[in-house]
């Protein structure tokens, strides 16, 4: 069986929680598997190495790059991948047929390594590129369309609520005035735009001033968050019974969807104390496997990048 070249997967991107996430992912080796967010392939060469003859993977991925990454570089029967976002997996998993069959979902939330490292991509503000930041560049409109069209309280909610901003105010008024007269087109001049309209950093370990925002406009660019609450739905109803889902997040916004949804079907909804309602007791349709997993210190040492990673097993209960 041919599968992912791991040696070229692992020089472009360092997984994070690998192993952690595919063991508590695998409970059948022959039965079928989802790569919600396939990026550059070292979850799923990972879990088709651990999958028997019979086993299957279907992966999704919006980045044209990774669905040509993909094409070119796994060769396996076993496996398919669909270009899509994964709020759209419902669709393709019932018109293969395997809906409530799937014994585990994976998902590997937030941007990944290449499109970070890839200046084009606009990603980044520390390299110079367009101001780009779609996931999926082959439709919607451009970070650098939309900051030249957003309304400024409109662009403010946008830092403070996804970026958790404090100077989301001060950001947005200075993003408006600046785009007046010179269109704000790349990365660094965003981010050199932001660098002077919030006071200057205290200490020599404070974030870049321009992280917050970049991470915010990236999550309203993709809508990143209703995505995500629409796969993790969607995931339940695919999976079969004992099925896993398991989450990797890479900052609180995500966990904390992550962390609720599982608790929503886990318990159910909390009503208000005193209220005189009657009804059917509530079934829970999931459970949370083991606590939290965060990476270990020499995952962090190895990759700066997962110092912030949290991931969350639970299994479908009916």
């Amino acid at each position: 069986m041919a599968v992912l070249r791991m040696s070229e997967a692992f020089n472009q991107h360092i997984p994070v929680l690998l192993n952690e996430a595919v063991d508590n992912l695998i409970t059948d080796t022959n039965g079928i598997y989802v790569d919600a967010t396939f990026g550059r392939g070292s979850h799923s060469a990972a879990i088709l190495k651990k999958l028997g003859q019979q086993g299957r993977l279907i992966a999704f991925d919006r980045d044209p790059e990774a669905i040509a990454y993909a094409e070119s570089h796994i060769k396996d029967k076993r496996f398919t991948i669909f270009h899509c976002a994964f709020s759209r997996m419902y669709l393709c998993l019932k018109e293969m047929g395997v809906e409530g069959k799937i014994a585990g979902v994976l998902f590997d939330l937030g941007v990944s390594s290449p499109q970070l490292d890839n200046p084009e991509r606009g990603f980044s503000f520390v390299r110079e590129g367009t101001l780009d930041m779609r996931m999926d560049t082959s439709q919607g409109i451009s970070a650098m369309q939309w900051l030249a069209e957003v309304d400024e309280t409109e662009l403010a909610d946008v830092l403070w609520q996804y970026g958790e901003e404090r100077f989301a105010r001060r950001i947005a008024r200075a993003i408006v005035e600046t785009r007046k007269t010179t269109p704000i087109t790349t990365t660094l001049q965003l981010a050199e735009l932001i660098k002077y309209a919030v006071p200057k950093q205290k200490g020599p370990y404070e974030k870049h001033p321009a992280t917050r925002s970049f991470q915010a406009i990236r999550i309203a660019i993709n809508q990143e968050l209703s995505e995500i609450e629409l796969g993790l739905n969607q995931a339940l109803e695919m999976l079969r019974i004992n099925g896993r889902l398991a989450v990797i997040s890479f900052h609180s916004l995500e966990d904390r969807i992550a962390k609720q949804f599982i608790k929503l079907h886990e318990k159910g909804r909390e009503l208000p104390r005193g209220l005189p309602v009657k009804g059917e007791a509530f079934e829970s349709r999931l459970k949370a496997v083991g606590k939290p997993i965060k990476p270990g210190l020499q995952e962090v040492n190895t990759n700066p990048r997962a110092r912030s990673a949290i991931l969350r097993i639970a299994e479908k209960l009916l």
